[in-house]
């Protein structure tokens, strides 16, 4: 598996993560991985002023990770409060997925968690439909806690999965 390098993301960063993220989970693009969404949403998956949002908030960490100087994916942290932080935002390049750097972005993910926002728990949620990647997240300690109402409204009606992993 190659090494990954992972920092904070930065704003000049973001004119080329937006199209990596959109790459990764939206479009005919997405569909040369396995974690895409595009059979299920379309349109813009994150716009650089939310992007950017992120970056400038106290309470997130915005991972990006690199292969030597090409960057490859992102994930978010976010501080939920009372122990408890939230990743989400996990991508990949389409053409780079199954090659071990989502597991490695989640490692820095629930480390940055851990150590940043002294949280003793990690959650995550994942569209209900995609159980494949709920199964990939199961084997790395996350177990389900629940559900919630996906976002906006879509046709037909998709929920989220809750999946949660305590952090040592």
């Amino acid at each position: 598996m190659p090494d990954l390098s992972v920092r904070v993301a930065r704003r000049h960063d973001l004119v080329t993560l937006q199209p990596l993220i959109q790459r990764a989970y939206r479009g005919d693009d997405a569909r040369a991985g396995w974690t895409h969404e595009a059979d299920l949403l379309d349109g813009e998956r994150i716009g650089i002023d939310e992007l950017e949002a992120m970056i400038a908030d106290p309470a997130e960490r915005l991972l990006i990770g690199f292969d030597g100087e090409r960057m490859i994916g992102c994930v978010r942290v976010a501080n939920s409060g009372g122990g408890l932080a939230y990743l989400g935002l996990l991508c990949v390049d389409p053409q780079l997925q199954a090659g071990g750097y989502g597991k490695q972005l989640i490692a820095a993910a629930e480390q940055t968690a851990h150590e940043a926002f002294g949280a003793d728990r990690i959650e995550m949620t994942v569209i209900d439909r995609r159980v494949e990647l709920i199964a990939f997240y199961e084997r790395r300690g996350y177990a389900h806690a629940g559900t919630r109402d996906f976002p906006v409204v879509v046709d037909p009606p998709l929920h989220m999965v809750v999946l949660e992993k305590p952090l040592d």
